[in-house]
C-alpha cells in the first residue's frame, strides 16, 4: 500500500484549510498514494497560542466534511482529516476517515487529552479500527501516541498494520532549527515515533503541519524502526512511501501479557 502525509502550512481560515487539503490531496493522489492523512484539528486549526482560531459551528464543520468527501471521490484517494467535531452536547477533538469514494467510514477520537486541553475538548471513551484496500489500520491524536503507547499497542494486537498520528509540535514564532531526523539533541518526539512502531512490530505514519520552528516532522517508521520518509522540516508539501504490510505483524504487540499487569 501507498501512504501519504500531508503538511500544510497552519489554516489562516477554514477556506485557506481547504484550499491547502484539496491541493495536496491532488499531490498525493497523483503520486498514486491509495490514503492520505492530515495533522491534528486541521479544520478549524489546532488552538496553539501562535494562532488565534475561531471556533467552528457544528453547520461549518459538516459542510467542511462533505467538501472533504467531495475531494476525496475527484482524486480517487481516502483522506484522514482530523478536526473538532461536535457529538450531542460534546466538543471533540477527532479524525474522520473518508474512503477512496467519499464515504465517511467513521471517526477516532482524542482519547488521551493534554492537560492544558481539558478546557477545550471532551476526552473521547472509544478506539476503532478502519480499513482500506484491506488495510487495517488505527488512529491515535497527538499527546495519546507520544505519551499513552496503549492506544497503539490497542490497534496492533488487533491486527492493524499502520497507526496514523496527526500531531503538532513546534511553533512559527520561535524555537530552534532542527536539520536532521532524530538528532540526539532534539525533543524526543522523532524517537517517540520510532518507538511506537518497534514496540509494536507495526508501521507508524505521524503527520503534522508545517512550521517554520518545528519540533518533529511528518515521518513514516517502518516495523524494524527505521524512518522510511520524512518531509522536510519547515516545507508544506506531501511525503509517500509504499509500506509492506507482510512486515506488520503486531508480533511483539502480541506477545504482551495484560494478565501481568491487571
Amino acid at each position: 500500500m501507498k501512504v501519504a502525509l500531508a503538511s500544510p502550512p497552519f489554516p489562516k481560515s477554514i477556506s485557506d484549510g481547504l484550499y491547502w487539503l484539496e491541493k495536496l490531496v491532488k499531490d498525493a493522489a497523483y503520486q498514486q498514494a491509495e490514503i492520505v492523512c492530515f495533522p491534528e484539528s486541521y479544520i478549524p486549526g489546532y488552538p496553539a497560542a501562535d494562532h488565534k482560531v475561531e471556533k467552528a459551528s457544528p453547520e461549518e464543520l459538516k459542510v467542511v466534511l462533505a467538501k472533504v468527501c467531495e475531494i476525496a471521490a475527484a482524486n480517487a484517494i481516502a483522506v484522514i482529516i482530523p478536526m473538532d467535531w461536535y457529538e450531542g452536547d460534546k466538543f471533540l477533538n477527532i479524525a474522520h476517515v473518508v474512503s477512496a469514494k467519499g464515504e465517511v467510514l467513521g471517526y477516532q477520537t482524542k482519547n488521551q487529552l493534554d492537560p492544558a486541553e481539558d478546557n477545550i475538548w471532551v476526552a473521547g471513551t472509544e478506539r476503532n479500527l478502519f480499513e482500506v484496500n484491506g488495510v487495517k489500520f488505527g488512529i491515535t491524536i497527538c499527546h495519546e501516541g507520544f505519551r499513552y503507547p496503549e492506544s497503539v499497542r490497542w490497534a496492533a494486537r488487533n491486527d492493524a498494520k499502520i497507526v496514523f498520528h496527526p500531531h503538532l509540535t513546534g511553533s512559527d514564532l520561535s524555537g530552534t532549527t532542527i536539520t536532521e531526523w532524530g538528532d540526539r539533541k532534539s525533543p524526543y518526539y522523532e524517537k517517540a515515533m520510532m518507538m511506537r512502531a518497534m514496540e509494536n512490530t507495526i508501521y507508524f505514519a505521524s503527520v503534522g503541519y508545517a512550521m517554520k520552528y518545528q519540533e518533529s516532522t511528518s515521518s513514516i517508521i517502518a516495523p524494524d524502526g527505521k524512518c522510511i520518509a520524512h518531509q522536510h522540516y519547515g516545507e508544506a508539501g506531501v511525503v509517500v512511501a509504499e509500506i509492506d504490510v507482510e512486515k506488520a505483524t503486531g508480533y511483539l504487540a502480541k506477545r504482551f501479557k495484560p494478565e501481568l499487569y491487571s
